[in-house]
């Protein structure tokens, strides 16, 4: 997926311009409407400050929460209001995203200036990708920039529809990122290549498993998935998650790991918990002994030495979820284990990357995220890529 950049783009070509930039603002806010994490708005600032660099006239559009129409909680005010004051410039925000107000607003932009229009999805016609919407969208518009990773993978009226109106429609500096990281690794990785995929079912992460048994050298598994595979070599998992519908399906991929050379490492002994509670009595058991009455919770410190001692030559690794219930202080231990080894052999050299959903906010609560190559803002836009699955919002863009 070679696009065309905004890199490509230089101030001559758009001074002037009116650039329509379809951004993930889909931040997390408290109970009083306060954001509290701005990760996202910050990593679409490269593009905004290149944009505004050049001259062009900037309009933002993002969703905001899964409103069913207009929904005062979720409009886009607080995002307005922290986004002036990265930028260091006051963001006009409109009341809606298309009709006459933001018409005028648009026409009143100077050269260099910022507008954020009202959450997208205020309207249905958005995730429909509804082409009438898409064109009352781009009417404001000359040119298009995609920055909005985490919704690459929808064909919506915001990511996929303006593009048939709107040229060149270009990738910014964050979709330009997340596409040279995911995909070298996968397609052109410096090896050892190792894949780290946790969460609590196997069947949410099929597909990427699948696709890496065919590209990596190892292939570690962790999380609530474990049991189903443990359960289909024979093993008793006491109250442990396992997806029965799932036994021959852990057979056949340990089956496929074994025929294509592949080192699949599952843990050696986990943490068995009396109950699903941050409180529950906790104790460390090989994987043959886990009692009747427990469930595991984590990954126990022999896996660890196991998995670090795997991971140790690697020169890239991507992880996609949690070891454990790492929510709970007490069943973290094996997740932020992960977080500290990645962060020791990107010292020498490996590429780490993080991709996205609950691994990223791992790294985030053992302060290691600055010390991964490339965390992304993507969830599912990231397992569909490392799937090797086509993201709309992606291949709508323009050939480089």
């Amino acid at each position: 997926m070679s696009k065309k950049s905004l890199a490509s783009l230089s101030a001559a070509d758009i001074s002037g311009k009116r650039a329509l930039v379809r951004v993930d603002f889909n931040v997390p806010v408290d109970d009083q409407g306060n954001i509290t994490d701005d990760t996202r708005i910050r990593a679409a600032l490269p593009t905004i400050q290149d944009l505004t660099k050049k001259g062009a006239k900037v309009i933002l559009a993002s969703h905001f929460g899964r409103p069913k129409g207009v929904d005062e909680k979720l409009r886009l005010t607080p995002v307005a209001k922290r986004l002036s004051e990265l930028l260091g410039q006051e963001v006009v925000k409109t009341d809606d995203c298309i009709g006459d107000d933001v018409a005028a607003a648009v026409a009143a932009l100077q050269n260099g200036q910022v507008l954020l229009l009202e959450n997208v999805r205020f309207y249905p016609e958005e995730e429909k990708n509804n082409p009438e919407f898409a064109e009352k969208l781009a009417s404001n518009a000359d040119f298009y920039v995609n920055d909005a990773f985490g919704t690459a993978h929808r064909a919506h009226a915001s990511t996929e529809g303006v593009t048939k109106y709107l040229s060149p429609s270009v990738a910014g500096y964050l979709v330009e990122k997340e596409l040279q990281y995911l995909q070298s690794a996968i397609e052109e990785p410096k090896r050892p290549l190792a894949a780290i995929i946790g969460g609590s079912k196997v069947s949410s992460k099929i597909g990427v498993i699948e696709t890496l048994l065919e590209k990596c050298d190892k292939l570690i598994i962790g999380g609530g998935m474990i049991f189903t595979f443990y359960k289909a070599r024979g093993l008793s998992v006491g109250k442990s998650l396992v997806e029965e519908d799932k036994l021959e399906l852990a057979k056949a991929l340990e089956a496929k790991a074994k025929e294509r050379g592949v080192a699949l490492l599952l843990p050696t002994d986990i943490v068995a918990a009396d109950k699903f509670a941050p409180d529950a009595n906790a104790t460390i058991v090989p994987i043959e002994n886990i009692p009747a009455d427990g469930m595991g919770l984590d990954i126990g410190p022999d896996s660890v030495k196991v998995f670090q001692a795997a991971l140790a030559d690697c020169k890239t690794v991507i992880w996609n979820g949690p070891m454990g219930v790492f929510e709970f202080d007490k069943f973290a231990a094996g997740t932020e284990a992960i977080a500290h080894t990645l962060a020791e052999i990107g010292k020498t050299g490996a590429t780490t990357i993080i991709g996205g959903g609950d691994s990223v906010a791992a790294v985030e609560k053992v302060g290691l995220a600055d010390q991964m190559s490339h965390i992304s803002t993507g969830g599912g836009a990231s397992l569909e890529l490392l799937e090797g699955k086509v993201l709309p919002g992606i291949a709508a863009l323009d050939e480089a």
